[in-house]
């Protein structure tokens, strides 16, 4: 078994740095950067608005249009992106990349906001419906109706079922193992067993059993999280003005250039930031609109949902881990350098262990426990919510048969994932989310027009920005694209 793993790790080091290399950064980078200036830095200026329109609107009562309300598709959503990535994901990232990871993570997520509203304004555009009738929409739909590839549409699909099966469900059925076993000493097998046949009785309601699961965890998840994570920042409030110095000087920090640690540097820093980013908050990976595509929603309505998950996912959730690891003291930044260059890093704490030990800082023993229960919960959701497009992308692959066949392998894996080694199930991921962002990310460019046109007709205007140009009325998709028509 460790000789197999140890030659899978080598395949997928390989592969991570095709799927992460410059080519992959720089389109993640030029989809925000594009959509973000074409609409006046909307997720900034327009944050009462979209968030009036989002969750202001969820505690109203919304309408159902289709086959889950908007406030459940928003939380199926969230289910997949809160998951082990704001727990024990940031903690690897802090490991792989330093403290400069987390401003990485910032930036790709500030400009990932409105990657996600493109792709969810596009998924709505090019949605349709299932043999039930209702609404159903993804990133393989506007690739292969937006760009006329089929092929394109289906590479994206199978890089979508392999990345449930990795980022969706190895890693989080990973992290609750680990979780388990660190506070109550549960074998990991005995772990995968039980979680394998809780997931494969809800997922087997489909969508609509998920999101009435989800509605009902999700809130309660992250407000619980969120409450422990505050209170550990705040008992240790003198701690952040040098943390946040710490995290901006690591970002640009030079160590690996210079003989520091092994993987540490500027480029490890923003590579595993924008990596460890994009798996959790899933902007540019075309996934989430699956989800929200259930609701019915308006292209610009579902747009902005869009914007307010990665925001609640990566700029909140993810921020409030990294600074309680942070400013607890759970992570020491030169016992990490030391480590790395003496190839001893296995010997300090990794993933959810490093995360527990902030945890207990604060509330002792019960910290481990805490976070064991709520690293549960998040893994969970996440399972839940990579199931819906793991099925929705092999039914597009194989017709309907193929998702109940789809359902019994993910369920299967859950228990291979609670038993493989913590680095390469995240190596496994997010060489999956790589290769899957890559033609979702393309047809993002080329049918940026059709984005901007939406916007222009729902988003409120600002001087100098391009909504405010030719605005005109129509709701059939242009032909053709090019992200330079918006320029």
């Amino acid at each position: 078994m460790e000789t197999v793993e140890r030659a899978l790790g080598f395949v997928m080091k390989v592969l991570h740095q095709l799927a992460w290399g410059p080519g992959t950064i720089c389109l993640l980078a030029l989809c925000g950067v594009v959509f973000s200036t074409a609409t006046g830095f909307f997720q900034l200026r327009g944050v009462r608005f979209w968030l009036g329109r989002t969750l202001g609107a969820a505690i109203k009562g919304g309408d159902k249009r289709g086959a889950t309300t908007a406030f459940q598709s928003a939380c199926t959503a969230l289910a997949a992106t809160l998951g082990t990535g704001n727990i024990a994901g940031v903690a690897t990232a802090l490991v792989a990349g330093g403290p400069g990871a987390v401003f990485w993570m910032w930036l790709s997520a500030l400009l990932g906001t409105m990657t996600a509203y493109a792709e969810n304004v596009l998924a709505a555009l090019y949605r349709g419906a299932d043999r039930r009738g209702d609404p159903v929409g993804g990133a393989m739909f506007y690739i292969e109706k937006g760009l006329h590839s089929r092929r394109l549409a289906a590479a994206f699909s199978f890089f979508c079922l392999l990345g449930s099966l990795g980022m969706g469900n190895m890693a989080q059925a990973n992290s609750i193992a680990e979780g388990l076993r660190d506070a109550f000493n549960i074998p990991p097998l005995a772990t995968g067993l039980v979680v394998a046949g809780v997931i494969g009785l809800t997922i087997a309601g489909g969508v609509a059993r998920v999101g009435r699961v989800t509605e009902k965890i999700v809130p309660f998840m992250a407000l619980a999280y969120t409450g422990g994570a505050v209170l550990i920042v705040l008992l240790n409030i003198q701690q952040l003005p040098g943390v946040l110095t710490m995290i901006f000087r690591e970002a640009f920090s030079l160590r690996a250039g210079l003989g520091g640690a092994a993987g540490y540097g500027l480029a490890r820093a923003l590579s595993v930031g924008v990596a460890r980013g994009v798996s959790s908050n899933e902007a540019g990976l075309g996934s989430s609109v699956m989800a929200n595509s259930a609701a019915g929603c308006t292209p610009v309505e579902q747009g902005m949902w869009g914007i307010m998950e990665v925001a609640v996912d990566t700029l909140f959730m993810c921020t409030l881990t990294a600074l309680a690891i942070l400013c607890s003291g759970a992570y020491d930044l030169e016992a990490y350098v030391e480590a790395g260059t003496r190839r001893l890093l296995e010997t300090l704490p990794n993933g959810a262990a490093l995360t527990a030990d902030a945890f207990r800082t604060a509330f002792g023993p019960w910290g481990g426990v805490f976070l064991a229960v709520s690293l549960s919960l998040f893994a969970f959701s996440t399972l839940l919510g990579w199931s819906c497009y793991g099925a929705q992308a092999a039914e597009y692959l194989w017709g309907g048969r193929a998702a109940g066949i789809y359902k019994a392998v993910f369920v299967a894996v859950i228990v291979l994932g609670c038993v493989t080694r913590l680095e390469l199930v995240w190596e496994i991921s997010d060489t999956f989310n790589g290769f899957m962002a890559l033609p979702n990310l393309a047809a993002l460019l080329w049918l940026s027009p059709q984005v901007i046109r939406e916007s222009r007709r729902s988003l409120p205007a600002r001087k100098g920005c391009v909504l405010n140009k030719q605005r005109h009325n129509g709701r059939k998709p242009l032909q053709g694209g090019g992200f330079g028509g918006i320029l």
